[in-house]
């Protein structure tokens, strides 16, 4: 459960914050690249190509964890670990979730930069693409307004020490 509440959830889910998503590389190591992602639904959705590293990886294995920090409007972090379902263009209309993304990332809610959009999403279409739906296992949530942090971290600035680290 998240510890930001339930609007600054939403609120800081709705901005157009570059998250970072981690994949598992074929010997285990952990592989990180920026994303755009959009969240609708309960999922997490992300768009790429068949040809990018973190796609490869993740229809290969599906575990993901995405990171998504901002220090503004709200300062806070929230991640995701979960199942990436990969939905494929012959299968799965990719396109209207690809224009959400494009729009939150291109258009960032300006009407003056609908043909941005546009052209954005005509380059995509020229890309071979798919769509992810992470369902998220684990979601955890700080709004850095109010994270007072763990027990052994207050203790630590406190001048303390701590007696045991929580887990």
């Amino acid at each position: 459960m998240p510890r930001m509440k339930p609007d600054v959830f939403e609120a800081f889910l709705r901005e157009p914050h570059i998250g970072v998503i981690a994949t598992l590389r074929r010997d285990g190591r952990p592989y990180t690249v920026p994303v755009w992602w959009l969240w609708k639904d309960g999922a997490v959705w992300l768009t790429g190509t068949y040809n990018r590293v973190w796609c490869k990886h993740l229809l290969r294995d599906p575990r993901t964890s995405l990171c998504i920090e901002a220090t503004a409007p709200v300062p806070g972090h929230v991640e995701f670990d979960g199942i990436a379902e990969p939905l494929h263009p012959d299968r799965f209309d990719i396109w209207p979730i690809s224009r959400e993304l494009v729009e939150k990332y291109v258009g960032r809610g300006d009407p003056g930069r609908a043909a941005d959009v546009e052209a954005f999403l005509a380059n995509m279409r020229t890309e071979p693409r798919l769509l992810f739906r992470l369902l998220p296992q684990t979601i955890r949530a700080i709004d850095m307004r109010v994270y007072r942090g763990k027990r052994a971290d207050r203790e630590y600035q406190a001048g303390n020490s701590p007696a045991e680290p929580e887990r």
